[in-house]
């Protein structure tokens, strides 16, 4: 059986209806450099596929950065990478170019894919609730099944965690 991958510290216990084990949700959603990509296109190899709330904010570009730093030995392993959220195509190819990143980012508009995989949560920022992505990032295996899940991921050091977790278990 499949280990859970390392999960970031929990304030307070939620339920999410996704988990390990799970075939990943399939959805057709629009990617940079044109494409409609889904978890079948990557049936037969690995794939990384992370949630982040927003373009071009420190945390979200950090993120993507050192994703992109290890994009190679990602490869190598035998996985691909998917960033995911809801900004436009038109800003994610913005981001992608101004940030160099190797992998495709889709732009999930209507919200289906991040609540297929259960990251739309209720946030706070300065005492105002809403809506929004939980950082959050799984790793599906050749046959499509969901091998790791790490919610309210913190950034620093994530990148590296996922690596060493595929290199591994897939």
């Amino acid at each position: 059986m499949a280990k859970k991958a390392p999960a970031a510290k929990k304030t307070k216990s939620i339920e999410y209806k996704l988990k390990i084990g799970d075939h990943a949700p399939d959805l057709e959603i629009p990617a940079t450099s044109g494409q409609t990509l889904s978890v079948t296109d990557f049936k037969g190899k690995g794939l990384v596929l992370y949630f982040y709330p927003k373009d071009n904010t420190p945390g979200c570009t950090l993120e993507g950065q050192d994703f992109k730093r290890l994009e190679k030995k990602f490869k190598a392993a035998g996985v691909s990478i998917l960033g995911v959220s809801k900004d436009s195509l038109k800003a994610h190819e913005k981001f992608k170019e101004k940030c160099g990143f190797p992998f495709e980012l889709l732009s999930d508009e209507d919200g289906k894919l991040c609540k297929a995989f259960d990251v739309i949560q209720m946030k706070s920022l300065y005492g105002r609730k809403f809506e929004g992505i939980e950082r959050s990032t799984f790793v599906i295996d050749s046959k499509g099944v969901v091998r790791g899940e790490w919610r309210k991921v913190k950034v620093a050091g994530h990148a590296e965690e996922v690596l060493d977790f595929v290199k591994s278990e897939l």
